[in-house]
């Protein structure tokens, strides 16, 4: 109803506008004569100055064809105008109505302001749609992650309740390997949803990166083994500026992913200070990843289709995270050996001098 009445408007402004270009010149016309009379009597024509009954006629019926012709203009330009914003206010209902696919018509450009706007809308209508679909696929995935420990352990702890099973130290080790498995997808979806909203905070220090690397390996270092995978260290800076419990938990992700992924073999680790970036490198013997899954490798919940197992898809999702909340990225390419080349790099912000070790 209110673009109705737009329209209405823009006619009647039309017509006004019209109407009052036409009375302007009409009367400026009476005064200009009117003192043509009074003050230069003679030089008026014998004819007389003011009009006769033909040029009344013909005065009317101009100002007739100028109101009609404002009006055809109006009507033109308020439908040309009433289109994309026509199409906004339906597009906001049925998005109100849950039809996140509405859009609205913008493509005459030149209309401007009334074109920007539809264009807009269809931004902000496309970010609500791609958002509500995220936000469905993170809550399908999150409940699915969970599910399956969550089964796990209501399954032995009915079995320990029933006498199935023996309450020995075996069965209590594989229950807190579920739960220290739940608590890691936990702090993993904790970690990535804060990263995502921008709130992630981050406790920096000027601290021993070499050693705290090393600590992360001596901890993982039983999985390595098991998985017949050694590491080898080359670590050429000492100082780093960064969040060292938040790079620990990178680079175990890291190493967990290779743990699962990565054929026997050595398992590189380096550190460099290339052009003011701290650089964390985790490089294995293969078998690498596809061109095809590359781009996604970072993404949460995503999983490679060649690997069965592919755990939570969310370590590397952490890793990204954690990357960019130190100001810096993740990335991931293949060696020339055809394994896989993940780095961490982010801003190496302290002034002192840099401690190179070969």
């Amino acid at each position: 109803m209110k673009l109705i009445g737009l329209s209405r408007q823009i006619a009647l402004t039309m017509m006004a506008i019209a109407l009052g270009v036409t009375l302007v010149v009409i009367l400026t016309g009476y005064v200009f004569y009117y003192s043509w009379e009074k003050y230069w009597p003679e030089y008026i024509p014998e004819m007389g100055l003011f009009p006769t009954g033909p040029e009344l006629v013909w005065i009317v019926g101009t100002t007739s064809v100028g109101l009609f012709i404002a009006v055809l203009v109006a009507v033109s330009l308020s439908r040309r105008i009433l289109v994309p914003l026509n199409s906004v206010t339906d597009g906001i209902r049925r998005v109100a109505r849950g039809d996140l696919s509405a859009r609205a018509v913008a493509d005459d450009r030149s209309l401007g302001e009334a074109t920007q706007l539809a264009e807009d809308f269809n931004l902000l209508a496309e970010k609500l749609q791609r958002v509500t679909e995220e936000q469905a696929f993170w809550n399908a995935a999150i409940a699915h992650e969970l599910r399956t420990p969550v089964t796990i352990l209501r399954g032995r702890l009915q079995g320990l309740a029933e006498g199935v099973f023996t309450p020995d130290e075996g069965q209590f080790r594989s229950l807190l390997t579920q739960i220290e498995g739940l608590n890691r997808l936990i702090e993993d979806l904790r970690v990535v949803s804060l990263a995502e909203s921008g709130h992630l905070s981050l406790n920096f220090q000027q601290v021993d990166l070499a050693a705290e690397i090393r600590s992360v390996v001596d901890f993982i270092g039983d999985s390595l083994t098991k998985a017949g995978q050694h590491p080898v260290l080359d670590l050429q800076m000492k100082n780093a500026h960064c969040d060292p419990a938040r790079i620990r938990q990178a680079l175990l992700a890291l190493l967990m992913n290779a743990t699962k992924h990565a054929v026997p073999g050595a398992i590189q680790i380096q550190t460099r200070l290339n052009n003011g970036l701290c650089r964390l490198i985790v490089a294995d013997g293969g078998p690498g990843i596809s061109d095809t899954f590359s781009q996604h490798v970072f993404t949460a919940f995503r999983r490679s289709p060649d690997v069965r197992d592919a755990g939570s898809g969310l370590g590397l999702a952490v890793v990204a995270a954690i990357a960019r909340a130190h100001g810096g990225q993740a990335t991931c390419s293949s060696s020339s050996q055809g394994g896989a080349v993940f780095e961490i790099f982010w801003p190496y912000n302290d002034s002192r001098h840099e401690e190179i070790h070969d």
